[in-house]
């Protein structure tokens, strides 16, 4: 299922950031008095009555020329663009003002669904104070309180109900898979070498790629589709707008494979950037595949082994997935890349007996006790695997508070070790045994 994406618009310090932050429930966007704090798209997902959607931050749309304002403006009419929902905030403590009829005439053009949120009526003798937000045209205003939590509730039940249900293309027993990684770094080039003709555009210009595409292809009798991406840039950074845009399409299209090709560029190295734009495929559990590209430039000057420690070090939340050298110029290592998609496929789908997994689980917990943590020891009684992609297995124990992350971690690996999981991301849960 694809999700829906929502924008929160407004003029400055009416409450965006703080409307946000209640909703995907963390301090991800900065929160402060001073009008233009947020100046960039902030990206992330929440859930509200069993149904995920995507929210958009975005900084504040006004009629004075502060620094800033016209990237703030842009990347306010691009979040609208990529919406399929707009809740637009407006300040009861301020009361109507021209900034509001500015975003209200951005938004009388872009045809999208509309919640006016009133913000900042802190108690029900407030309540009056939205009704002069009527005059701008947009519906019923619908009074709230970011800080406290009023109304809220009631303004994401109107969302999800408001969001529509879109379905993914079907592509049966085709193996879905992502490119990713930062501008510039081959992406398109790769997507040809793989697919074996030119079907997306190449150049050396960063950020050639203003979209995710899905293409279709067949090699030794099965089915594939890649999802290009463009390269992600560090948020902060970069104020141009096809790069910002490029941000939620990269995070949709991890979301529709199951695995990510992560290209880094060997002529460059690795860099902050990249831990960046992996951590987004590794949040979404799928599975990942390190692709080291250009290396034909540089394996005269570095060594295989010691770029794998490289990469083993500066990504340590992801030493299991296997790093790959390859030149999708010139199309070397292809064939072992198709080896690699297949065989992490299959351990992303694997499913393994009961009977089996308690077998090798006893025999971990018979080897390696668990240490003594937060006054008493861990007892495992059995386990079963209960999901695929990503495998997804419950541990019936005594007391999971006594589960120290390291001895999970040891249990991880034995699965690993037992199952050949390589490439993929192992969930873990804890029940207690009634």
């Amino acid at each position: 299922m694809s999700l829906g994406v929502v924008a929160i618009v407004g003029s400055p310090n009416v409450g965006k950031s703080t409307l946000f932050n209640r909703i995907v429930g963390s301090r991800s966007a900065i929160v402060d008095n001073t009008p233009g704090i947020t100046r960039d798209r902030l990206y992330q997902k929440a859930t509200w009555l069993t149904k995920d959607f995507y929210l958009i931050d975005t900084g504040g749309i006004e009629l004075k020329n502060r620094p800033f304002q016209e990237e703030i403006r842009t990347q306010a009419e691009i979040a609208i663009k990529e919406a399929d929902l707009i809740i637009f905030v407006a300040d009861a403590k301020l009361g109507l003002t021209g900034d509001d009829k500015l975003v209200a005439r951005m938004l009388y053009k872009c045809k999208k669904p509309i919640i006016l949120a009133v913000n900042k009526v802190d108690s029900i003798e407030k309540i009056d104070e939205a009704s002069e937000f009527y005059a701008l045209g947009l519906g019923d205003p619908l009074p709230i309180s970011s800080e406290h939590g009023i109304g809220v509730g009631d303004l994401l039940d109107k969302v999800v109900k408001m969001l529509p249900n879109r379905k993914d293309k079907d592509y049966k027993d085709a193996i879905k898979f992502s490119i990713i990684g930062r501008p510039n770094v081959g992406k398109s080039t790769l997507v040809n070498a793989l697919v074996g003709e030119n079907r997306v555009i190449v150049s050396n210009i960063s950020g050639t790629t203003r979209d995710a595409t899905d293409t279709k292809f067949t090699h030794n009798q099965q089915d594939y589709v890649v999802i290009d991406t463009s390269g992600l840039k560090k948020r902060g950074k970069i104020f141009e707008s096809i790069d910002k845009y490029s941000a939620l399409r990269t995070l949709k299209a991890i979301d529709r494979a199951d695995i990510a090709l992560f290209l880094i560029d060997a002529s460059v190295g690795i860099t902050e950037q990249d831990k960046h734009v992996v951590g987004y495929a590794h949040d979404a559990h799928k599975a990942i595949i390190f692709l080291v590209n250009k290396w034909d430039i540089k394996k005269k000057e570095l060594e295989a082994n010691s770029f794998i420690k490289e990469v083993k070090k500066q990504f340590k939340f992801l030493d299991y997935s296997n790093v790959l050298f390859i030149s999708a110029l010139k199309k070397s290592n292809i064939e072992k890349v198709f080896n690699e998609i297949k065989q992490t496929h299959e351990s992303f789908n694997k499913r393994v007996k009961t009977s089996v997994l308690n077998d090798v689980v006893l025999d971990a917990v018979q080897m390696n006790e668990s240490p003594d943590f937060k006054g008493g020891r861990l007892k495992v009684y059995y386990a079963e695997q209960i999901s695929v992609a990503p495998p997804t297995f419950v541990f019936f124990v005594n007391n999971p508070s006594y589960a120290h992350f390291s001895y999970l971690r040891y249990l991880e690996n034995r699965l690993r070790e037992a199952f050949s999981y390589q490439n993929v991301p192992l969930k873990m849960v804890l029940r207690r045994k009634n």
